[in-house]
């Protein structure tokens, strides 16, 4: 008898990804929780929970119209998400660099006219 082993919540995240990327549908929740179960294995007592976190990072577009949830993204989204960050932490990472070289430049001018001494101990 081999128990078959639950998935993490990160697993649970990227198959219900999956299903938004492949379809390129809009889902309400109960249909989210009939398809999630048959296509990938999310049980679906935790499709409203991961959908939810998804939600919440951003990851997945919702929209309440009327009395109804819609979800949905798209893959265009998250590429774009993507190149914005990337975008993002270049700049961020050319600024630590010129920091880093006016910071070695400030010392190499501090180290002028200065000569290093040697402590002697008793």
């Amino acid at each position: 008898m081999s128990k078959k082993k639950g998935l993490s919540a990160e697993e649970k995240r990227a198959r219900m990804m999956e299903i938004f990327f492949e379809t390129k549908d809009v889902f309400q929740l109960k249909d989210m929780e009939k398809i999630a179960p048959k296509e990938k294995g999310i049980t679906a007592m935790s499709v409203k929970e991961v959908l939810q976190s998804l939600v919440d990072d951003g990851m997945v577009d919702c929209e309440r119209i009327g009395t109804s949830n819609y979800y949905w993204a798209f893959p265009s989204k998250a590429l774009h998400a993507r190149k914005r960050k990337l975008e993002v932490l270049e700049s961020q990472l050319s600024e630590g660099n010129q920091k880093h070289t006016n910071l070695q430049k400030s010392i190499e001018k501090a180290k002028i006219g200065r000569h290093e001494t040697v402590k002697q101990i008793k």
